[in-house]
């Protein structure tokens, strides 16, 4: 793998491991926020009015972020029948098509994200007291990662194809579950 590329993906590591721990937090703190509810519910008799505007908030955030680490680690949804059938060169097309595509709908995901984030941000969540565009800056964020982790599947594919190793390391690489490429 070039430098270059090598230092994007050690970069894209360390944004990665922030959203996991991130959407890993958001969702325990989401269920301890629903227990107190339910506690509060049917322990003590007086629901916190917080919890529900707490809880959805934080899954917007985690499931946003780990789906964008999703896109990273190819743990989105595929149809891989009709790619592992095809000859080599159309399946790279195909797989650099995918990445294509979903980096344009991370990129839409963050503009019209950012329109909802700018339009609504001086709305007050009332029970919180926060900027009501904070639930929908999760989308500017994954959608700004999904974009970013497209790029390096795209530059890792092209990089793999036209390199010495072809199209073997290429799969192994691309393998459902498989760790990122190191730099030589």
């Amino acid at each position: 793998m070039k430098p270059a590329l090598a230092a994007y993906s050690r970069l894209l590591d360390v944004l990665t491991r922030l959203a996991l721990w991130a959407g890993g937090f958001g969702l325990v703190a989401m269920t301890a926020a629903i227990a107190w509810q339910v506690w509060g519910r049917f322990v003590v008799g007086d629901t916190p009015s917080w919890t529900e505007p707490v809880s959805l908030f934080l899954m917007l955030w985690f499931i946003l972020l780990v789906a964008a680490v999703g896109v990273r680690e190819r743990f989105h949804l595929g149809l891989d029948l009709i790619r592992d059938t095809v000859p080599e060169p159309v399946r790279v097309a195909m797989d650099l098509f995918s990445y294509v595509t979903v980096g344009l709908f991370g990129g839409a995901m963050a503009w019209y994200g950012l329109e909802l984030v700018l339009g609504t941000w001086s709305a007050t969540v009332p029970v919180l007291g926060i900027p009501e565009g904070m639930n929908y800056l999760a989308l500017v964020v994954s959608g700004t990662l999904i974009v970013l982790f497209s790029i390096e599947r795209s530059l890792i594919l092209l990089v793999e194809r036209t390199s010495a190793t072809g199209a073997e390391s290429h799969a192994q690489a691309h393998a459902p579950g498989a760790a990122m490429p190191t730099a030589d």
